[in-house]
């Protein structure tokens, strides 16, 4: 039931409503806050968490979310170059300011604000792969064609 979802994942589900998705978020009892204790807990491989990660471009000063495969690394500067503006760490001030998540527990919709999304073209390799859901132990799975939709993301490399 999602009464019983934390606050952050209650705005995750209801946003994937609205959508018309039924993907379900659900809470684990162990932290998800990275890959791989995410995959531990779901008993998934680790390339099938996908990661949120928010950058900060530096000449627009909005937040870029980079959704990567849970074994990937983002090149930062060949993604700096792919956008034409430099990558620069968020802080979770930043990070809660502008997607109104915890770091953590960052999805991929449902921000406070319109944020530009790369998706990393590794998820690809997997039917489903899972997500986080608004809260450190909070996720939801879903197939990497719903994570374009649901986020209007550029799939592209991001190793």
């Amino acid at each position: 039931m999602t009464s019983q979802l934390k606050e952050g994942a209650e705005r995750v589900q209801s946003r994937l409503s609205e959508l018309g998705y039924t993907n379900k978020v659900v809470e684990l009892p162990d932290s998800t806050r990275t890959a791989q204790e995410a995959a531990v807990v779901i008993g998934c491989e680790v390339a099938q968490i996908a990661k949120s990660i928010i950058f900060r471009l530096k000449d627009s000063d909005s937040p870029l979310l980079v959704v990567a495969s849970g074994v990937n690394h983002v090149n930062e500067k060949s993604l700096s170059n792919e956008l034409n503006d430099k990558l620069g760490k968020a802080d979770a001030d930043f990070v809660r300011e502008r997607t109104g998540f915890v770091i953590g527990g960052v999805p991929p919709l449902g921000h406070v604000e319109s944020i530009t999304t790369i998706i990393d073209e590794d998820l690809f390799q997997f039917k489903t792969i899972w997500a986080a859901a608004g809260h450190p132990k909070a996720v939801f799975e879903l197939t990497p064609d719903q994570l374009v939709e649901m986020t209007q993301g550029r799939v592209m490399a991001i190793k």
